[in-house]
């Protein structure tokens, strides 16, 4: 199974560092969270990655020049510097043929991706999300039973969920995907909600984005604490 990691945006939350490096490669521990995001894949033998650039991408590439492992298979795809998140998988749709997973260059969980494409599988949905118990800034999602049914402005508490990314996808979804300017969590997520086609993963263990320097400190001090709930290899 291919896993494609969104990894191409401007990171303007983290600029002080993402004005020099992509947020993608922000270290955590001495290595960048996209390492941190290929090796939960890779733990449960997720090995074959496609990774959408954009912004500072030939920084990524350089990464990868001096990157030594025999175990991953990387493509390296240039997916346009203002392309929008749907827009970049759909520049990638002749990579894929069968059921893939998805997700972005900026987020770490201890989620157990067996048991989401085991989920994913037993839905038979087109698409199915991860939703995780949101920090407060986070828009939060209406589910019904295993659904999407909604989405809303920020709100919180226990009942509350947001979209955490780690995605399983049919190849029907590029059906759904119409051009660089598509924003996959706006109309095409929305649409396959109304068509009871998405289906939510409930997680309810750790899973934190890196979005600013605060984050980016939170899970240093994880890290280097020997705590990181997503060091599961």
């Amino acid at each position: 199974m291919k896993a494609v990691i969104l990894a191409g945006g401007y990171g303007t939350r983290i600029s002080e560092e993402s004005n020099i490096i992509p947020k993608p490669l922000i270290e955590i521990g001495g290595k960048p969270i996209l390492w941190h995001i290929m090796k939960i894949y890779s733990t449960y033998k997720i090995d074959d990655f496609i990774i959408c650039l954009g912004y500072k991408g030939k920084k990524i590439k350089e990464y990868f020049e001096q990157f030594d492992s025999k175990l991953w298979n990387i493509q390296l795809i240039d997916t346009g510097l203002d392309t929008m998140t749907g827009g970049r998988l759909k520049r990638i749709q002749d990579k894929i043929d069968n059921t893939f997973c998805m997700t972005y260059g900026d987020g770490v969980s201890n989620i157990n991706l067996n048991n989401l494409v085991t989920f994913h599988k037993e839905k038979k949905s087109l698409a199915t999300l991860t939703a995780i118990h949101p920090p407060e800034r986070f828009g939060v999602l209406n589910l019904s039973g295993d659904y999407v049914t909604e989405f809303h402005e920020k709100h919180t508490g226990e009942s509350s969920w947001i979209n955490g990314g780690f995605f399983v996808f049919e190849p029907e979804i590029f059906d759904y995907l119409q051009n660089d300017s598509t924003v996959l969590e706006k109309a095409p997520l929305e649409t396959l909600a109304k068509e009871q086609k998405l289906s939510a993963f409930k997680h309810n263990g750790f899973w934190h984005p890196m979005d600013t320097l605060r984050d980016k400190k939170h899970l240093e001090d994880l890290w280097t604490s020997e705590k990181a709930p997503w060091k599961i290899w």
